[in-house]
């Protein structure tokens, strides 16, 4: 039997911890070589495994930010504080120069007008023409209206109904999290059956639950769809994001998030993409700092957050499947 290592004061070694990002290449390795390759919704096709799960550490101001590419964790973080105001219209995030969301009713207006028009002209009528963006820059009820402005209806008589007052989740969630810490309804949901056909992508990162331990609060997101090289840095980070903003303001210190993918993919066309980031390694520890701790979880601005530590691996870029 092999003998235990020891240092020069007899204490054992322990051995060195494995990278946070490995669980990340390695996932995307096994999606590659294992997965059920099958026609997907945009007709690219996929590599595809069901049920997975990832596990971050928040503590200390650890956080998912992948190290064996760039991730634009800045364009990331205004699309989450973009989801808190509950708007849906891709204006407010283009004039910040955030253009993740353009895809979807870029798609749209070109379909409908026959209009061939390149993105960039496209995103430049949105900033600057308020009826342009009325008419085409809204995503339906998506995400944000889902989380602070979830629609109710009441009765007005005669058979009919009337729209109610809309519930606000995250404050909800936010206020049951300081009253009765040992709920298991701290829930943030944004699949509305209801509405799903109005919205330009039905919710991907669908469900998030909160859960205390201690002084340290958790969260568990649930993906029921999740583009592994492209989605889900983006939604590490976000996810991360919140859940460091959920605790503050709830009085808790960060635990960990747990991310669980439903039907967890890559498509045929980032091949070039997924074999280079397969051949890098992971490398440093990113931080993330909330500097200031304002009145509500709704009162956040960008300027809030701080990076260090970031020194990633070059930008690797494929095409977003529409």
């Amino acid at each position: 039997m092999a003998s235990a290592a020891f240092t020069s004061d007899s204490s054992p070694q322990r051995p060195p911890e494995r990278h946070w990002e490995w669980q990340y290449i390695d996932l995307m390795r096994r999606i590659w070589s294992e997965g059920d390759e099958r026609i997907d919704r945009t007709g690219i096709g996929t590599r595809s495994i069901f049920g997975t799960q990832l596990r971050f550490d928040l503590a200390e101001g650890r956080v998912p930010l992948l190290t064996t590419k760039r991730v634009y964790w800045k364009a990331a973080a205004r699309e989450m504080l973009w989801f808190l105001t509950g708007e849906t219209n891709i204006r407010s995030l283009l004039q910040q120069g955030v253009t993740i969301w353009s895809d979807w009713p870029l798609a749209k207006y070109r379909k409908a007008t026959g209009d061939e028009i390149a993105q960039a002209e496209f995103e430049r009528r949105i900033v600057e023409d308020e009826a342009f963006a009325a008419a085409w820059g809204d995503l339906g009820p998506v995400y944000g209206k889902q989380w602070v402005d979830w629609p109710t209806y009441e009765p007005a008589g005669e058979g009919l109904y009337r729209s109610g007052p809309g519930i606000n989740q995250v404050a909800q969630v936010v206020e049951s999290l300081r009253s009765n810490p040992g709920s298991r309804r701290h829930i943030i949901e944004g699949w509305n059956v209801a509405e799903l056909d109005r919205m330009a992508l039905p919710p991907c990162h669908k469900t998030y639950q909160f859960h205390i331990a201690g002084d340290r609060l958790s969260c568990v997101l649930y993906q029921r769809s999740c583009d592994v090289a492209l989605g889900l840095p983006f939604n590490l980070f976000g996810a991360a994001l919140l859940t460091r903003m959920t605790a503050q303001q709830a009085g808790y210190e960060p635990g960990e998030l747990v991310w669980m993918g439903g039907d967890t993919h890559l498509y045929l066309n980032h091949g070039e993409l997924i074999e280079a980031q397969l051949a890098r390694e992971p490398a440093g520890e990113p931080r993330l700092a909330i500097v200031r701790n304002p009145p509500t979880i709704f009162d956040y601005r960008f300027e809030d957050f701080e990076v260090t530590g970031y020194a990633p691996q070059g930008a690797l870029k494929a095409p977003v499947a529409v």
